[in-house]
Protein backbone atom coordinates (compact mmCIF):
# COMPACT_ATOMS: atom_id res chain seq x y z
CA UNK A 1 0.00 0.00 0.00
CA UNK A 2 1.15 3.62 -0.35
CA UNK A 3 0.94 4.83 2.97
CA UNK A 4 1.46 8.98 4.11
CA UNK A 5 2.40 9.19 7.72
CA UNK A 6 1.90 12.87 9.08
CA UNK A 7 4.53 13.70 11.56
CA UNK A 8 8.31 13.39 11.48
CA UNK A 9 9.18 13.44 14.99
CA UNK A 10 10.51 10.03 16.73
CA UNK A 11 6.90 8.36 16.68
CA UNK A 12 6.64 9.20 13.22
CA UNK A 13 9.54 7.97 11.96
CA UNK A 14 9.65 4.55 13.66
CA UNK A 15 6.54 4.31 11.79
CA UNK A 16 7.45 4.91 9.10
CA UNK A 17 10.57 2.54 9.14
CA UNK A 18 8.43 -0.46 10.45
CA UNK A 19 6.15 0.25 7.61
CA UNK A 20 8.70 0.31 5.27
CA UNK A 21 10.12 -2.88 6.51
CA UNK A 22 6.97 -4.67 6.19
CA UNK A 23 6.88 -3.62 2.50
CA UNK A 24 4.89 -0.73 1.93
CA UNK A 25 5.36 2.56 0.29
CA UNK A 26 5.72 5.33 2.57
CA UNK A 27 5.52 8.82 2.25
CA UNK A 28 6.45 11.11 5.43
CA UNK A 29 4.63 14.48 5.34
CA UNK A 30 5.92 17.00 8.26
CA UNK A 31 5.68 21.04 8.59
CA UNK A 32 9.32 21.08 9.60
CA UNK A 33 12.44 21.99 7.54
CA UNK A 34 14.07 18.37 8.86
CA UNK A 35 12.73 15.49 10.99
CA UNK A 36 12.32 15.76 14.76
CA UNK A 37 11.42 19.92 14.41
CA UNK A 38 9.73 19.90 17.66
CA UNK A 39 8.39 17.45 20.38
CA UNK A 40 11.25 15.37 19.19
CA UNK A 41 13.94 17.86 19.20
CA UNK A 42 15.40 18.33 22.80
CA UNK A 43 13.38 15.46 25.02
CA UNK A 44 15.19 14.19 28.49
CA UNK A 45 16.55 11.56 26.61
CA UNK A 46 15.40 8.85 28.48
CA UNK A 47 14.51 4.77 27.46
CA UNK A 48 12.77 4.65 31.25
CA UNK A 49 10.60 1.26 31.01
CA UNK A 50 10.96 1.71 34.33
CA UNK A 51 8.87 4.70 34.90
CA UNK A 52 5.58 2.80 33.30
CA UNK A 53 3.19 4.77 36.32
CA UNK A 54 1.29 7.39 34.22
CA UNK A 55 1.47 10.64 36.19
CA UNK A 56 -2.33 10.10 36.88
CA UNK A 57 -1.50 7.62 39.82
CA UNK A 58 -3.30 8.07 43.33
CA UNK A 59 -0.53 10.28 44.98
CA UNK A 60 -1.22 12.56 42.04
CA UNK A 61 -4.04 14.73 43.64
CA UNK A 62 -2.29 15.45 47.07
CA UNK A 63 0.98 16.70 44.58
CA UNK A 64 -1.48 18.87 42.86
CA UNK A 65 -2.87 20.38 45.96
CA UNK A 66 0.88 21.04 47.42
CA UNK A 67 1.93 22.65 44.17
CA UNK A 68 -0.81 25.04 43.78
CA UNK A 69 0.30 28.70 44.00
CA UNK A 70 3.87 27.82 43.46
CA UNK A 71 5.18 29.22 40.51
CA UNK A 72 8.07 26.35 40.45
CA UNK A 73 5.62 23.84 40.59
CA UNK A 74 6.39 20.43 38.89
CA UNK A 75 2.68 20.60 37.16
CA UNK A 76 1.59 24.19 36.76
CA UNK A 77 -2.18 24.28 35.74
CA UNK A 78 -2.82 27.68 33.69
CA UNK A 79 -6.76 27.87 33.64
CA UNK A 80 -8.11 29.14 30.10
CA UNK A 81 -11.64 29.68 28.93
CA UNK A 82 -11.21 26.38 27.15
CA UNK A 83 -13.30 23.15 27.30
CA UNK A 84 -10.94 20.59 26.51
CA UNK A 85 -8.47 21.79 29.30
CA UNK A 86 -11.32 21.17 31.86
CA UNK A 87 -12.82 18.47 30.04
CA UNK A 88 -8.86 16.90 30.12
CA UNK A 89 -8.28 17.63 34.02
CA UNK A 90 -11.12 15.91 35.28
CA UNK A 91 -10.56 12.82 33.09
CA UNK A 92 -6.88 12.86 34.50
CA UNK A 93 -8.42 12.96 38.19
CA UNK A 94 -11.02 9.96 36.96
CA UNK A 95 -7.63 7.88 35.87
CA UNK A 96 -5.92 8.53 39.15
CA UNK A 97 -8.16 6.12 40.88
CA UNK A 98 -6.59 2.92 41.95
CA UNK A 99 -7.53 0.34 39.33
CA UNK A 100 -7.72 2.44 36.99
CA UNK A 101 -3.91 3.73 37.22
CA UNK A 102 -2.78 0.25 37.82
CA UNK A 103 -4.73 -0.96 34.32
CA UNK A 104 -2.95 2.39 32.48
CA UNK A 105 0.42 1.32 34.41
CA UNK A 106 0.51 -2.35 32.78
CA UNK A 107 -0.58 -1.67 29.75
CA UNK A 108 2.43 1.39 29.38
CA UNK A 109 5.00 -1.36 30.80
CA UNK A 110 3.94 -4.02 28.40
CA UNK A 111 4.14 -1.64 25.22
CA UNK A 112 7.63 -0.25 27.07
CA UNK A 113 9.19 -3.18 27.36
CA UNK A 114 7.70 -4.70 23.65
CA UNK A 115 9.50 -0.87 22.47
CA UNK A 116 12.90 -1.61 24.33
CA UNK A 117 13.57 -4.79 22.70
CA UNK A 118 12.29 -3.48 18.89
CA UNK A 119 14.98 -0.90 19.87
CA UNK A 120 17.64 -3.47 20.46
CA UNK A 121 17.31 -5.04 17.73
CA UNK A 122 16.92 -1.86 15.18
CA UNK A 123 20.36 -1.23 17.10
CA UNK A 124 22.02 -4.43 16.09
CA UNK A 125 20.64 -4.19 12.90
CA UNK A 126 21.61 -1.00 11.57
CA UNK A 127 24.73 -0.03 14.38
CA UNK A 128 22.64 3.37 14.57
CA UNK A 129 24.55 5.54 16.74
CA UNK A 130 22.92 8.46 19.08
CA UNK A 131 24.76 8.93 22.53
CA UNK A 132 23.60 5.61 23.54
CA UNK A 133 24.28 5.18 27.27
CA UNK A 134 23.20 1.56 29.14
CA UNK A 135 24.16 2.55 32.33
CA UNK A 136 20.05 2.10 33.78
CA UNK A 137 18.60 5.29 35.32
CA UNK A 138 18.69 5.90 38.65
CA UNK A 139 15.40 7.15 40.35
CA UNK A 140 16.68 9.77 43.16
CA UNK A 141 14.45 10.61 46.25
CA UNK A 142 15.14 13.71 48.48
CA UNK A 143 12.03 13.76 50.42
CA UNK A 144 11.48 11.52 53.19
CA UNK A 145 7.54 10.89 51.74
CA UNK A 146 8.61 9.99 48.41
CA UNK A 147 10.93 7.89 49.87
CA UNK A 148 8.30 6.10 51.35
CA UNK A 149 6.61 4.85 48.48
CA UNK A 150 9.84 3.89 46.53
CA UNK A 151 9.65 0.33 47.89
CA UNK A 152 6.31 -0.23 46.66
CA UNK A 153 6.93 1.06 43.37
CA UNK A 154 10.20 -0.75 42.78
CA UNK A 155 8.10 -4.18 43.88
CA UNK A 156 5.37 -3.01 41.10
CA UNK A 157 7.82 -2.87 38.05
CA UNK A 158 9.51 -5.92 39.72
CA UNK A 159 6.70 -8.07 39.59
CA UNK A 160 6.57 -7.89 35.93
CA UNK A 161 9.93 -8.49 35.03
CA UNK A 162 11.60 -5.18 35.37
CA UNK A 163 14.97 -5.32 37.57
CA UNK A 164 14.80 -2.61 40.21
CA UNK A 165 17.20 -2.34 43.54
CA UNK A 166 16.64 0.01 46.13
CA UNK A 167 19.93 1.62 46.90
CA UNK A 168 21.03 3.56 49.79
CA UNK A 169 21.95 7.69 50.12
CA UNK A 170 25.56 5.89 49.78
CA UNK A 171 25.08 3.49 47.50
CA UNK A 172 23.59 5.99 45.10
CA UNK A 173 27.03 8.26 45.39
CA UNK A 174 29.40 5.48 44.65
CA UNK A 175 27.11 4.51 41.62
CA UNK A 176 27.11 8.14 40.31
CA UNK A 177 29.81 10.24 41.47
CA UNK A 178 29.19 13.32 39.91
CA UNK A 179 25.99 12.90 43.03
CA UNK A 180 29.03 13.52 45.65
CA UNK A 181 29.08 16.96 46.62
CA UNK A 182 25.01 17.44 46.00
CA UNK A 183 23.63 20.40 47.67
CA UNK A 184 20.40 18.17 47.97
CA UNK A 185 19.84 15.47 51.08
CA UNK A 186 19.46 12.26 48.97
CA UNK A 187 17.23 9.94 50.99
CA UNK A 188 17.92 6.91 48.63
CA UNK A 189 17.20 5.69 45.41
CA UNK A 190 15.61 3.23 42.89
CA UNK A 191 18.12 2.01 40.41
CA UNK A 192 16.94 0.36 36.93
CA UNK A 193 19.68 -1.17 35.22
CA UNK A 194 18.32 -2.16 31.96
CA UNK A 195 17.48 1.30 31.15
CA UNK A 196 18.89 3.16 28.82
CA UNK A 197 19.29 6.92 27.86
CA UNK A 198 20.11 8.45 24.08
CA UNK A 199 19.43 11.52 22.21
CA UNK A 200 16.15 11.37 20.20
CA UNK A 201 16.76 13.60 17.39
CA UNK A 202 20.29 12.40 16.58
CA UNK A 203 18.17 9.08 16.52
CA UNK A 204 15.05 10.07 14.56
CA UNK A 205 17.12 12.03 11.79
CA UNK A 206 19.46 8.74 11.50
CA UNK A 207 16.55 6.92 11.04
CA UNK A 208 14.83 8.68 8.56
CA UNK A 209 18.20 8.77 6.90
CA UNK A 210 18.12 4.98 6.89
CA UNK A 211 14.91 4.98 6.02
CA UNK A 212 15.21 7.09 3.51
CA UNK A 213 17.57 4.87 1.76
CA UNK A 214 14.90 1.99 1.69
CA UNK A 215 12.77 3.96 -0.48
CA UNK A 216 10.36 6.21 2.39
CA UNK A 217 10.32 9.63 0.86
CA UNK A 218 10.08 13.00 2.97
CA UNK A 219 8.23 15.99 2.31
CA UNK A 220 9.44 18.46 5.17
CA UNK A 221 8.46 22.34 5.15
CA UNK A 222 4.47 20.34 3.55
CA UNK A 223 1.67 21.66 6.23
CA UNK A 224 -1.26 19.39 6.74
CA UNK A 225 -4.17 21.48 6.11
CA UNK A 226 -7.34 18.70 6.46
CA UNK A 227 -8.14 15.18 5.75
CA UNK A 228 -10.68 14.92 3.06
CA UNK A 229 -12.97 11.57 3.72
CA UNK A 230 -15.28 10.00 1.36
CA UNK A 231 -17.58 7.99 2.56
CA UNK A 232 -15.69 5.66 5.27
CA UNK A 233 -12.09 6.52 3.87
CA UNK A 234 -9.61 9.18 3.88
CA UNK A 235 -9.30 9.82 -0.29
CA UNK A 236 -6.55 12.87 0.29
CA UNK A 237 -4.13 14.84 2.26
CA UNK A 238 -4.85 18.63 1.79
CA UNK A 239 -2.00 21.50 2.39
CA UNK A 240 -1.64 24.53 3.33
CA UNK A 241 -0.32 25.38 -0.29
CA UNK A 242 -3.50 24.32 -1.39
CA UNK A 243 -2.07 20.84 -3.00
CA UNK A 244 -3.64 17.52 -2.56
CA UNK A 245 -1.73 14.16 -1.30
CA UNK A 246 -2.98 10.89 -2.31
CA UNK A 247 -2.82 7.49 -0.54
CA UNK A 248 -4.16 4.37 0.14
CA UNK A 249 -3.75 4.48 3.83
CA UNK A 250 -2.68 7.22 6.77
CA UNK A 251 -1.02 7.84 9.69
CA UNK A 252 -1.65 10.74 11.93
CA UNK A 253 1.53 11.01 14.04
CA UNK A 254 1.28 14.75 14.75
CA UNK A 255 2.04 14.61 18.67
CA UNK A 256 -0.49 17.43 20.47
CA UNK A 257 -1.53 18.28 16.81
CA UNK A 258 -3.02 15.42 15.75
CA UNK A 259 -6.80 16.49 17.31
CA UNK A 260 -7.05 19.17 15.50
CA UNK A 261 -6.51 17.48 12.19
CA UNK A 262 -8.87 14.65 13.51
CA UNK A 263 -11.84 16.73 15.15
CA UNK A 264 -13.52 17.81 12.03
CA UNK A 265 -13.71 13.98 10.80
CA UNK A 266 -15.27 13.43 13.99
CA UNK A 267 -12.56 11.79 15.99
CA UNK A 268 -11.95 12.68 19.36
CA UNK A 269 -8.80 11.58 20.92
CA UNK A 270 -8.60 13.66 24.10
CA UNK A 271 -5.07 14.42 24.53
CA UNK A 272 -4.00 17.80 25.19
CA UNK A 273 -0.94 19.77 24.75
CA UNK A 274 1.35 20.08 28.21
CA UNK A 275 4.38 22.27 27.77
CA UNK A 276 7.63 20.86 28.63
CA UNK A 277 11.06 22.34 29.32
CA UNK A 278 14.83 21.33 28.85
CA UNK A 279 18.07 22.45 29.57
CA UNK A 280 21.21 21.65 27.23
CA UNK A 281 24.34 22.10 29.49
CA UNK A 282 27.62 21.64 27.48
CA UNK A 283 30.03 19.37 29.61
CA UNK A 284 34.17 18.90 29.77
CA UNK A 285 37.24 17.83 31.27
CA UNK A 286 36.93 20.15 34.24
CA UNK A 287 32.99 19.14 34.79
CA UNK A 288 31.98 16.27 36.55
CA UNK A 289 28.82 15.30 34.80
CA UNK A 290 27.14 12.01 35.14
CA UNK A 291 26.87 9.34 33.08
CA UNK A 292 24.05 7.00 34.69
CA UNK A 293 20.50 8.73 33.93
CA UNK A 294 18.96 10.17 36.51
CA UNK A 295 15.39 11.11 37.60
CA UNK A 296 14.83 13.41 40.02
CA UNK A 297 11.66 12.38 41.89
CA UNK A 298 10.66 15.91 43.60
CA UNK A 299 11.18 18.05 40.96
CA UNK A 300 9.97 15.69 38.22
CA UNK A 301 13.23 16.15 36.06
CA UNK A 302 15.10 13.74 34.52
CA UNK A 303 18.73 13.94 33.25
CA UNK A 304 20.48 12.38 30.66
CA UNK A 305 24.18 12.78 29.11
CA UNK A 306 24.29 13.06 25.66
CA UNK A 307 28.27 13.17 24.12
CA UNK A 308 29.55 16.47 25.62
CA UNK A 309 26.15 17.30 26.53
CA UNK A 310 24.24 16.99 30.04
CA UNK A 311 19.84 17.43 29.04
CA UNK A 312 17.47 18.41 31.82
CA UNK A 313 14.14 18.08 31.09
CA UNK A 314 10.93 18.14 32.77
CA UNK A 315 8.21 20.43 34.40
CA UNK A 316 4.65 20.37 32.89
CA UNK A 317 2.37 23.32 31.79
CA UNK A 318 -1.63 23.12 30.88
CA UNK A 319 -1.42 26.03 28.79
CA UNK A 320 -3.07 24.86 25.76
CA UNK A 321 -1.18 25.74 22.21
CA UNK A 322 1.36 28.69 24.06
CA UNK A 323 4.35 27.63 22.85
CA UNK A 324 6.62 30.50 24.79
CA UNK A 325 9.51 29.77 26.58
CA UNK A 326 9.64 30.97 29.92
CA UNK A 327 13.20 32.06 30.92
CA UNK A 328 12.06 31.61 35.14
CA UNK A 329 10.51 28.47 34.24
CA UNK A 330 13.82 27.13 32.54
CA UNK A 331 16.16 29.05 35.37
CA UNK A 332 14.12 27.10 38.13
CA UNK A 333 15.13 23.79 36.29
CA UNK A 334 19.13 25.05 36.35
CA UNK A 335 19.39 26.16 39.83
CA UNK A 336 18.43 22.40 40.92
CA UNK A 337 21.06 20.92 37.88
CA UNK A 338 23.83 23.15 40.26
CA UNK A 339 21.73 21.68 43.88
CA UNK A 340 22.21 18.11 42.83
CA UNK A 341 25.16 18.59 40.58
CA UNK A 342 27.34 21.41 41.57
CA UNK A 343 29.85 20.89 38.94
CA UNK A 344 27.58 19.24 36.08
CA UNK A 345 28.89 21.86 33.11
CA UNK A 346 29.01 25.57 32.12
CA UNK A 347 25.73 26.89 33.31
CA UNK A 348 26.59 29.83 31.03
CA UNK A 349 26.16 28.60 27.93
CA UNK A 350 23.29 26.31 28.77
CA UNK A 351 20.55 26.34 25.70
CA UNK A 352 16.72 26.69 26.38
CA UNK A 353 13.73 24.77 24.52
CA UNK A 354 10.08 23.97 25.30
CA UNK A 355 7.75 21.71 23.27
CA UNK A 356 4.25 20.27 23.72
CA UNK A 357 3.87 16.84 24.58
CA UNK A 358 0.90 15.13 23.65
CA UNK A 359 -0.90 14.18 27.12
CA UNK A 360 -3.69 11.61 27.20
CA UNK A 361 -5.24 11.74 30.77
CA UNK A 362 -4.60 8.51 31.73
CA UNK A 363 -0.39 8.26 29.81
CA UNK A 364 -1.74 5.16 27.49
CA UNK A 365 -1.22 6.35 23.70
CA UNK A 366 -3.76 5.92 21.03
CA UNK A 367 -2.44 3.03 18.59
CA UNK A 368 -4.36 1.43 15.71
CA UNK A 369 -7.62 2.38 13.63
CA UNK A 370 -10.43 4.90 13.55
CA UNK A 371 -13.55 4.61 12.35
CA UNK A 372 -12.37 5.23 8.99
CA UNK A 373 -11.02 2.32 7.17
CA UNK A 374 -7.88 3.67 6.31
CA UNK A 375 -7.08 5.87 8.52
CA UNK A 376 -4.93 5.04 11.40
CA UNK A 377 -3.42 6.65 14.90
CA UNK A 378 -0.17 6.65 16.47
CA UNK A 379 -0.06 9.43 19.05
CA UNK A 380 -0.82 10.79 22.56
CA UNK A 381 2.64 9.33 23.90
CA UNK A 382 2.86 11.99 26.80
CA UNK A 383 6.37 12.27 27.92
CA UNK A 384 7.37 8.65 27.09
CA UNK A 385 7.35 9.35 23.21
CA UNK A 386 11.11 8.31 22.98
CA UNK A 387 10.66 5.14 24.90
CA UNK A 388 7.26 4.08 23.21
CA UNK A 389 8.52 4.99 19.56
CA UNK A 390 9.34 1.43 18.23
CA UNK A 391 7.37 -0.39 19.82
CA UNK A 392 4.70 1.52 18.86
CA UNK A 393 6.07 2.04 15.43
CA UNK A 394 6.04 -2.13 15.16
CA UNK A 395 2.92 -2.45 16.73
CA UNK A 396 1.06 -0.01 14.05
CA UNK A 397 2.84 -1.70 11.52
CA UNK A 398 1.56 -5.02 12.23
CA UNK A 399 -2.16 -3.40 12.64
CA UNK A 400 -2.03 -1.99 9.17
CA UNK A 401 -0.59 -4.99 7.76
CA UNK A 402 -3.85 -7.20 9.07
CA UNK A 403 -1.77 -8.85 12.05
CA UNK A 404 -2.20 -8.38 15.77
CA UNK A 405 0.23 -7.20 17.74
CA UNK A 406 1.46 -9.94 20.57
CA UNK A 407 1.22 -7.30 23.61
CA UNK A 408 -1.40 -7.02 26.22
CA UNK A 409 -2.41 -3.24 25.39
CA UNK A 410 -5.36 -1.62 24.35
CA UNK A 411 -4.77 -0.94 20.99
CA UNK A 412 -7.69 0.56 18.62
CA UNK A 413 -8.43 -2.82 16.86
Amino acid sequence: MRIGVLGAGVVGVTSAWYLARAGHEVTVIDRQPEPAGETSFANGGQISVSHAEPWANPRAPAQLLRWLGRPDAPLLFRPRADPAQWRWGLRFLLECLPWRSERNTLAILALAMHSRDRLRELRAETGIEYHCLNRGILHLFTESRDWADAGARAELVRRHGIEAELLSARQCVELEPALRDSRAPLEGGVYARDDESGDARLFTQRLAALSAAKGVAFRQQAAASALEAAGERVAALRLLDGSRVEADAWVVALGSYSPLLLRPLGISLGIYPVKGYSVTIPTGAAHCAPTVSLTDEARKLVFSRLGDRLRVAGTAELAGYDTSLSAARCEVILNRVFELLPHAGDRSRAELWTGLRPAMPGNVPAIGRTRYRNLFLNTGHGTLGWTLACGSGHALAEIISGRRPGIDFPFRL
